[in-house]
C-alpha cells in the first residue's frame, strides 16, 4: 500500500512539475513574441511570420532541452543549434537575449547600422549563435557537419536545426539529408517549420514539398509528426529523438505562420513585412492578454 501511495504521489508531483514547466515556457514565449514584434517595428524591416511560428520550438530548446551555458558560449561540449531558416533571426535573437547571452535592450538595434543583430545570424558578432545562416539550405548542411564532427571527435553533444518548409525546395537540403543518414547521425535532430506559407504564397502553389514526412523517411530519417506549438508534443518528440539510434531524426511541426498575432496568422504577406506602430500596439495587446 505504501509503495502504491508513494507511486501515486510521485506521479502527481511529476504532473505538477510538468505543468509548472509549461507555465514558465509559456511566459518566456510571450516575452519572446513581444520582443519580435517590438524589434521589427523599430527596424521597419524583417520577417515576423516565420519568426512567430517557431517561438515554442526555440523556447523549449533553449530553456529546457539544450546543454548550454550563456557564461561559456564556446564550450566544446555544448549542444549546437543552427537556424537554417536564417531570416527568422528575430526569434533566435529574442530567445538568446531572454536566456542571458546578451541584454534584451540590444534587441531594438535590429538591422541598424553598427548593430551586432543584423537581418541574418552572424556567429562572429552575436553571442550564442553557432553558425551564420541566411542562404537557405546551408544551415542544415552545416548541422550535418557539426554532428559528424561530434562523432569523429567522440563527443556527446547534440546538434539541433530548424528548417522552413519553403526551404525544402533547395536541393542542398536533400544532399545534406542523404549524408546525415549515410553517416548514421543519430545525434542530429532537425525540425521543419511546416506553416504552409513562403514569401510568394502557399508552398503548395509555389513548389509543394509534400509529402514532407514520407520524403525524409525515404531518405532514411526517423520522422515524428507533431503540433509545433504544443510543448508536451515538442518535449516528447525531442526525447524520442534522443532515444533513436543509428539515424537522424526529423520532427515535422505543423505550425501557424504569425502565431500569436491574429492579423498575421496564416497570411503570406507577413512573411517579410514589418508592423507599423499601430499594428505593434494591437499585436502586443493580443500577446500580453491572449486576446484575439
Amino acid at each position: 500500500m505504501l509503495y502504491k501511495e508513494l507511486t501515486v504521489y510521485n506521479v502527481k508531483q511529476e504532473v505538477n512539475n510538468m505543468q509548472n514547466d509549461f507555465t514558465k515556457l509559456e511566459e518566456i514565449a510571450k516575452n519572446v513574441r513581444k520582443h519580435i514584434v517590438t524589434m521589427l517595428t523599430e527596424s521597419a524591416s524583417g520577417h515576423p511570420g516565420g519568426s512567430l511560428s517557431i517561438v515554442e520550438l526555440l523556447t523549449t530548446l533553449y530553456f529546457k532541452e539544450m546543454n548550454i551555458n550563456p557564461e561559456n558560449p564556446h564550450d566544446d561540449n555544448r549542444d549546437r543549434f543552427v537556424l537554417s531558416k536564417g531570416h527568422a533571426a528575430p526569434a533566435l535573437y529574442s530567445v538568446l537575449a531572454e536566456r542571458g547571452y546578451f541584454s534584451t535592450a540590444e534587441l531594438i538595434s535590429l538591422r541598424k547600422f553598427g548593430s551586432i543583430l543584423q537581418g541574418h545570424p552572424n556567429m562572429n558578432t552575436v553571442p550564442g549563435v553557432d553558425m551564420s545562416t541566411g542562404s537557405l539550405g546551408q544551415g542544415i548542411s552545416a548541422s550535418v557537419g557539426m554532428a559528424l564532427a561530434s562523432k569523429i571527435d567522440s563527443k556527446d553533444y547534440r546538434v539541433y536545426s530548424i528548417l522552413g518548409d519553403g526551404e525544402l525546395e533547395e536541393g542542398e537540403v536533400w544532399e545534406a539529408s542523404m549524408a546525415a543518414a549515410q553517416y548514421n547521425l543519430d545525434n542530429l535532430t532537425a525540425f521543419v517549420d511546416n506553416n504552409g506559407l513562403q514569401i510568394d504564397g502557399k508552398c503548395s502553389d509555389v513548389m509543394s514539398p509534400e509529402p514532407i514526412s514520407n520524403k525524409f523517411r525515404a531518405f532514411n530519417w526517423h520522422v515524428i509528426d507533431i503540433d509545433g506549438h504544443d510543448y508536451s508534443q515538442i518535449i516528447a518528440a525531442i526525447e524520442e529523438a534522443k532515444n533513436t539510434k543509428g539515424k537522424p531524426t526529423m520532427i515535422v511541426c505543423k505550425t501557424t505562420k504569425g502565431k500569436g498575432v491574429s492579423f498575421m496568422e496564416n497570411v503570406a504577406s507577413w512573411h517579410g513585412t514589418a508592423p507599423s506602430k499601430q499594428q505593434r500596439d494591437v499585436a502586443l495587446k493580443e500577446i500580453i492578454g491572449g486576446e484575439k
